[in-house]
């Protein structure tokens, strides 16, 4: 599910918008944001003020339980 974001200030660009939303991790979903925003890379570089733009969610996390280690000198 994605998220509704209007840009409200000048000197915006989507990647920067990416961030503030997610933090550092929001750098990873340019690719699937160009895909929910036809158009957007054609308006240039910065976002107009009042743009609405679809947010991505942030992938689940996925845990990696470690395996058990075997000690053979113990």
């Amino acid at each position: 599910m994605s998220t509704t974001v209007t840009v409200t200030g000048e000197g915006i660009t989507l990647d920067l918008l990416l961030v503030r939303v997610h933090g550092w991790k929001g750098q990873d979903l340019i690719t699937e944001a160009l895909t929910l925003n036809p158009g957007i890379a054609g308006e240039g570089a910065f976002l107009a003020a009042g743009r609405e733009v679809l947010i991505p969610d942030l992938p689940s996390e996925v845990t990696i339980t470690p395996e058990p280690t075997i000690d053979l000198f113990g």
